[in-house]
């Protein structure tokens, strides 16, 4: 099929969706500033990425088909895409006179590239008072770290993740010693300050009904990592601590652990907790164990860990399968998940009849599966994934002739200028 036959729109949204009716600017690439822009696509808003010449990296990512990369598309569906060289002033002046009709603009260039562009976030308001900018950076838009480089692998070892991911395979919580520092595959502060961005917009948003006036919103991904880590208050904490506590839960701890059909499962709950600890003992029928002196206190229990956990694995063994065990450690009061492979979860049942998965328009005939969003509104329509992922530039004569009004001549104009240009397969 031809890309070009018919070719959906993407503002599509339903009138009733939350963010109907808002108008996005999303000048992001890659993973902080899409994924926040796809949140926003996702609640109604139209989202018009603004794309350079040169296109998101993540266009050439593996796999793809016909020009369309499923990182891509995961992150970008349901935007239409204008592409504008912003090094050209005629680029810059169609940035602007976008501005004047769009609520929110969304930018995780390196601090400063805006500014240099002519489209500070002061520049911005003046134009419009009423838009909303947000930048997400490293480090954010001022302080001493202003000016470094930062992606994900590099703000996540700044803030202590991968030391606390690669300690935690360890017994004596030392990867250094072992050699054993290393990266998980997962961009956390990418998509986190995404996720945060999106809150703060949404709060900037509504407190424009109150005082009619925008703002600009900064937000790094180093402060980011910092507030989502819920075990941060245990490394500040510089006081004495109760032996028969377990200290801010230690969910490294929980025991993962094999049946006898070579499935894994995880139960969550710390094995030596007071109270937990006796959940364990009644759902193994294994009472007999709170009078071993290795297993009397919370201390006792931390001291001998690898002795209890070694009951708890030699126990698993002899369970048939994961249901059965699952059944057995519910009825006790403990959580239980079968440890799956990445993509396993979203061909069960469950995820079918929550729609957690959907297929999207490959544009050549096919579908790519990403995941759909996870909120469920009762007063209003389905929200999550609209449209097709966009090929760069596909959008430009619809976004310059009806958000702008420009006519046919001077689109064709900025085309053979170069200003607007597009990379679409025939």
């Amino acid at each position: 099929m031809n890309p070009l036959d018919d070719p959906p729109t993407n503002a599509t949204h339903d009138r009733r969706a939350p963010l109907s009716g808002i108008l996005v600017l999303d000048l992001t690439r890659v993973l902080s500033g899409p994924h926040c822009g796809r949140m926003l696509s996702d609640l109604g808003a139209d989202v018009i990425k603004v794309e350079p010449p040169a296109g998101d990296l993540t266009r050439f990512s593996a796999p793809r088909r016909n020009g369309v990369a499923s990182y891509f598309a995961q992150q970008n569906t349901g935007k239409r895409n204008l592409s504008i060289d912003l090094s050209h002033p005629d680029g810059v002046a169609i940035m602007l006179d976008l501005v004047e009709r769009a609520d929110v603009l969304l930018e995780n260039y390196r601090p400063g590239v805006m500014a240099r562009l002519g489209l500070g976030g002061e520049v911005l308001l003046a134009r419009n008072p009423r838009i909303v900018v947000a930048s997400i950076s490293g480090y954010g838009q001022d302080g001493p770290w202003v000016k470094r480089r930062a992606y994900a692998p590099v703000v996540e070892a700044e803030a202590g993740l991968i030391a606390s991911q690669s300690n935690a395979r360890f017994p004596d919580g030392d990867a250094t010693a072992h050699g054993g520092l290393a990266k998980d595959r997962h961009s956390h502060a990418d998509v986190y300050a995404g996720i945060e961005a999106c809150a703060a917009i949404n709060a900037a948003l509504f407190q424009r009904e109150r005082t009619g006036r925008g703002q600009t919103i900064d937000v790094s991904m180093a402060e980011t990592m910092l507030y989502v880590n819920e075990h941060l208050h245990d490394a500040l904490w510089d006081g004495e601590v109760d032996p028969n506590w377990i200290r801010s839960f230690r969910p490294g701890d929980y025991p993962v652990l094999t049946v006898a059909n070579g499935e894994s499962l995880i139960v969550s709950g710390h094995p030596a907790e007071r109270g937990t600890f006796d959940l364990f003992l009644a759902a193994m029928s294994r009472t007999d164990l709170a009078d071993d002196p290795r297993f009397s206190t919370v201390a006792a229990r931390l001291a001998h860990l690898d002795e209890l956990k070694a009951i708890l694995v030699e126990y698993a063994l002899g369970v048939p399968d994961p249901d059965t065990f699952e059944a057995t450690f519910a009825a006790h009061g403990l959580a239980v998940g079968r440890v799956r492979e990445p993509g396993e979860l979203a061909a069960t049942d469950w995820a079918e009849q929550r729609r957690a998965i959907v297929d999207v328009d490959d544009r050549s005939g096919g579908t790519i599966r990403i995941p759909n969003a996870p909120w469920r509104f009762s007063d209003g329509p389905d929200v999550g994934v609209t449209g097709t992922p966009r090929f760069r530039g596909e959008d430009n004569a619809e976004v310059l002739r009806d958000v702008l009004g420009y006519d046919d001549e001077r689109i064709a104009d900025l085309a053979e200028a170069k200003v607007v240009s597009s990379r679409i397969p025939t």
